[in-house]
């Protein structure tokens, strides 16, 4: 009879295997309770100082118009073209305060900074969770060498299986195509160890904070 292959040895033993029911070493563990140290800062305060860690810019703003007057005195300072914006409410907001902004598809590879909404923001990573369900999709996320997030109060969340939960709740079975966690600006050290900011996306973050009345 021929002997069979390695290959053949390491189906059997794997078949074999699947086929014998063996007992969890280990039934009693909580896979609910979280790993982490609970937060003791509230949630906006423990955001801003991981961000800030992680090399973003972080502005809190009381409310939407302190938000614009602050974006405003931004691109002055920075003399920034206009900003690209394809998102209808941000959009409203600008057009309230004389902001100018580009939102043409011809315009596009020219642009250096983009704003956008998200989804969720990480408090115990600094983290922001953003997806391709509103108007802005996936590009102005990445592409841009500035990428400038509006965000409010009620979006933040300890945890990212809080921000998983959230996206559950709001968008059920029809999830986005894409959701992805962003931390700080791009960057990588693969080349030579040296620190490159913007490698792979932006290399400039800025979150602003709207308080929207809802407690942290």
């Amino acid at each position: 009879m021929k002997e069979s292959t390695s290959r053949e040895k390491i189906l059997k033993k794997i078949r074999n295997a699947l086929l014998t029911e063996s007992a969890n070493p280990y039934p009693h563990i909580d896979h609910d309770k979280t790993i982490y140290n609970e937060i003791t800062e509230t949630l906006d305060i423990t955001f801003a100082e991981e961000f800030i860690k992680v090399a973003g810019k972080f502005v809190y703003c009381e409310n939407e118009n302190e938000f614009l007057s602050s974006l405003k005195l931004l691109i002055n300072e920075n003399s920034w073209t206009p900003v690209f914006c394809l998102d209808k409410k941000i959009q409203s907001l600008l057009n309230s305060a004389n902001i100018l902004y580009n939102y043409s598809n011809e315009d596009f590879h020219d642009l250096k900074v983009s704003i956008t909404r998200c989804e969720f923001l990480l408090a115990r990573l600094g983290s922001v969770m953003v997806s391709s369900k509103h108007d802005s999709g996936r590009r102005l996320n990445f592409y841009p060498e500035i990428h400038i997030v509006l965000a409010y109060t009620s979006q933040l969340v300890p945890d990212i299986k809080d921000a998983f939960a959230g996206m559950k709740n709001r968008y059920g079975e029809d999830l986005p195509s894409m959701i992805s966690v962003v931390t700080g600006p791009s960057r990588t050290a693969d080349i030579e160890k040296t620190l490159v900011m913007g490698a792979h996306g932006p290399k400039e973050l800025y979150v602003f904070l709207v308080d929207d009345n809802i407690n942290c």
